[in-house]
């Protein structure tokens, strides 16, 4: 996997990484703060390519995976106006990574809060994105998605979402002084190296990220017409189903699956996830293929 840094629309340093892979491009937007790295390649299941048989993407070939590292976070710069953190700003670090892999269409995924950016850049740019993977997030106001406990009204779900992050943000210094120094067991692992990175996070910062892109209102994906996979976990306490199978109920190529997994469905059902990557990248080839189809025939002379 290679790293290197672009500027986005607003002249924010964002740090852009990619895998070596040479099948169909496929760009992830991350879960906030989400650890990538070339150790740890397995519990990318994006980026793992599938087992033979669960099914492989067309031509048989690993998916080529880019994405990049939100602001402020791992590589990239913070912004130099601390306002520019909205869901908008990290949509045009998307395109950032797209512009700067020579990437003009290809399918999206999103997990956990990227699931909030990966829907928003479906809707803003729609000639980019060529087929949509929605992983354990809401579409938009992630926090009236959590405790999702049934008969709990949204309003409630977002007074403790709101409240509980406002809280952790004021105590990032401490979280820092804490998790900065919890003793990681020297394990031959490649998680145990993401788990140390990932305590390094300046928390009061990761909130701060997670309270602007939970302001961003519930969104409407009924202008969402190219294939498009959500995958749900039903103990998922960070995200609960509804959030999203809402939003995606009346999407004419939506497939739908409800998992017995939580937030962490990626790590937990990886496998799953690639053949569901894998199957999503095949019904976007035949959409394309029966486009161009139709396209060469009305261009050809009547006779």
């Amino acid at each position: 996997m290679r790293e290197h840094d672009v500027f986005s629309a607003d002249g924010t340093r964002i740090r852009v990484w990619r895998t070596d892979n040479d099948g169909p491009d496929v760009l992830l937007s991350p879960g906030l703060g989400a650890v990538h790295a070339p150790d740890l390649p397995d519990a990318l299941c994006w980026i793992a390519p599938p087992s033979a048989s669960r099914g492989r993407p067309p031509g048989g070939r690993p998916p080529r995976v880019l994405g990049w590292y939100h602001r402020g976070t791992r590589g990239s710069a913070r912004p130099d106006d601390p306002a520019r953190i909205t869901v908008a700003d990290h949509v045009a670090d998307a395109i950032a990574a797209l512009d700067d892999a020579g990437v003009e269409r290809c399918v999206v995924t999103g997990w956990s809060l990227g699931v909030t950016i990966a829907a928003e850049l479906a809707l803003r740019h729609p000639e980019r994105v060529s087929g949509l993977m929605l992983v354990a997030g809401a579409a938009g106001d992630p926090f009236a998605s959590v405790l999702g406990v049934p008969g709990v009204p949204e309003d409630l779900r977002r007074l403790v979402g709101v409240s509980s992050a406002t809280a952790l943000r004021l105590a990032g210094p401490l979280l820092d002084a804490v998790l900065h120094r919890v003793p990681v067991p020297d394990l031959p692992s490649p998680l145990v190296g993401t788990l140390r990175r990932l305590l390094k996070h300046d928390w009061r910062w990761y909130f701060t990220l997670a309270l602007a892109l939970g302001r961003t209102p519930r969104l409407d994906l009924t202008g969402v017409t190219c294939p498009t996979t959500v995958l749900a976990g039903r103990y998922d306490w960070l995200a609960s189903p509804d959030s999203l199978l809402g939003p995606v109920a009346g999407l004419p190529q939506a497939r739908v699956r409800v998992l017995p997994n939580t937030h962490f469905l990626p790590l937990e059902n990886p496998a799953l996830v690639a053949a569901e990557l894998a199957l999503l990248l095949e019904r976007v080839a035949g959409v394309e293929d029966a486009v161009q189809d139709l396209l060469t025939s009305r261009s050809r002379p009547r006779a």
